[in-house]
């Protein structure tokens, strides 16, 4: 496929910057939240392009339990398309799509956006609205401007952000329960370019993250720690048998414990974080790319640039349609048009330019935040040179446990070389996504789960 040289220039609005100057300007009153404003900080109003007003959601899920298909519970599963964009019609749409989004549908041959109508459905629980008003006056960041030093949680630390930074950590502490885990779950590889030869390795992942307790806490009372993942390979054979350990938190570098099942050992790795490529995909996918963007802020400087109104992928139940075959959804250049749901929402767009004396494969980057739920939707990285280079899309849900909507399945496009990885979907795996909102009797839901001695244990069972 061949690159275009796109500027990375991010699109916005008259009255989108007129909504992120009103928001420095207005009052920072916590009372304004859940008042005139969402309890997440976002706006409650319609526009006329379809956008609906925001009230609060009905609960989602009626009837579901774990084990069963989510769609089938979703309120507006019979929605059909409003339209449909490719590379015929996208001009009429470029001013509601990403540098990204306009890159692939007109460089994809059959690439295409189907989009349906609006749906607000994020809210969150009550707990976290009372954080998040407590924490107008208490969040704070560090000295060093990217890391968060303490906030109430589960609760949105700036629900009224003053600079990127704040947005992303917005992203960061959503509320997803107390962690997750998955079962046999694909990351997917497309071939290279004349080859028919896909990576499509299968996983066990669990993650705590241990501010998401529902009788509240402190993000320094959990000593910073922002997630603690663990993920073992069972497949292909190249890959089965390893894991890894990685402990993320504020203001200090990553923590990584990898197994070799070929050494028996366990070996301590500080330089896979940020932009180290992921052992096993050929270079493909970085450590800090999972789930749009994962990892340390510290790399970059963060601008708050605005809001947008942007077709984004929302309610897409189709990439967590544990009924599917993979085959059927993991297309050779992209994923299947009828797995992708967008519809019309309001985003944050947060630029990161990567600091003075710092380095990064990708020294510039956008990021789109939903504004309902601060869910990573989207983000574009820029190559030295200011071309585009990967274009990333977030799959946001509602997560009937919860009460949130939440991104986990994601895609990310290299379009320099014409390939694609997958990550994190339900389509082909053993069992569906689990958000976990109590500890009880969960092992994998402990700190002391998420060492290097229990990584060596578990994986010579």
């Amino acid at each position: 496929m061949r690159a275009a040289i796109v500027r990375p220039v991010v699109v916005v609005t008259m009255a989108s910057l007129c909504a992120l100057h009103g928001a420095h300007a207005q009052s920072r009153d916590p009372n304004r939240l859940g008042t005139e404003l969402t309890s997440s900080g976002a706006e409650k109003g319609a526009t006329a392009d379809g956008i609906p007003a925001w009230s609060a959601p009905e609960p989602q899920g009626s009837g579901w339990t774990y084990g069963k298909r989510r769609g089938d519970f979703f309120k507006y599963k019979s929605d059909k398309p409003l339209y449909s964009i490719d590379a015929s019609n996208v001009d009429k749409y470029a001013d509601k799509l990403s540098p990204g989004q306009l890159l692939l549908l007109k460089e994809l041959k059959g690439y295409r956006m189907d989009v349906y109508p609006s749906r607000r459905t994020c809210g969150v629980p009550d707990f976290v609205a009372e954080n998040t008003k407590k924490n107008v006056a208490f969040a704070r960041m560090a000295p060093d401007g990217v890391s968060l030093q303490d906030a109430h949680t589960p609760g949105f630390p700036f629900p009224f952000p003053q600079n990127g930074a704040e947005a992303m950590w917005n992203m960061k502490l959503r509320y997803r329960g107390l962690g997750l885990e998955m079962r046999g779950v694909y990351t997917s590889l497309s071939p290279r370019k004349g080859s028919n030869e896909w990576i499509k390795a299968a996983q066990d992942v669990s993650a705590l993250l241990p501010w998401g307790v529902k009788t509240g806490t402190t993000f320094a009372k959990v000593d910073q720690v922002e997630a603690s993942v663990y993920f073992a390979y069972t497949s292909p054979a190249a890959l089965a048998g390893q894991g890894v350990m990685i402990t993320t938190g504020a203001a200090k570098p990553p923590e990584t414990f990898y197994y070799f099942p070929g050494q028996r050992r366990v070996r301590r790795m500080p330089a896979y974080s940020y932009d180290a490529p992921q052992i096993g995909f050929e270079n493909q996918y970085n450590i800090d790319e999972p789930s749009v963007f994962s990892g340390p802020l510290d790399r970059f400087d963060w601008k708050l640039v605005g809001k947008k109104e942007m077709l984004v992928a929302y309610n897409s139940f189709g990439q967590f349609d544990i009924n599917a075959k993979l085959d059927d959804v993991m297309l050779r250049d992209f994923l299947s048009p009828a797995s992708r749901r967008y519809e019309l929402h309001r985003v944050w767009v947060v630029e990161a330019s990567v600091r003075q004396g710092m380095r990064h494969s990708s020294p510039k980057r956008t990021f789109y935040l939903d504004e309902d739920s601060w869910a990573p939707l989207g983000a574009v990285d820029y190559d030295a040179q200011g071309k585009i280079w990967k274009v990333r899309e977030g799959y946001a849900i509602p997560v009937y446990e919860t009460g949130t909507c939440d991104v986990t399945a994601f895609v990310q496009y290299n379009v320099t070389e014409g390939r694609y990885v997958a990550d994190s979907q339900t389509v082909g795996s053993v069992g569906d996504i689990h958000w976990l909102v109590e500890g009880a009797g969960n092992t994998r839901l402990k700190q002391d789960f998420y060492t290097s001695e229990n990584l060596r244990a578990i994986s010579e069972r």
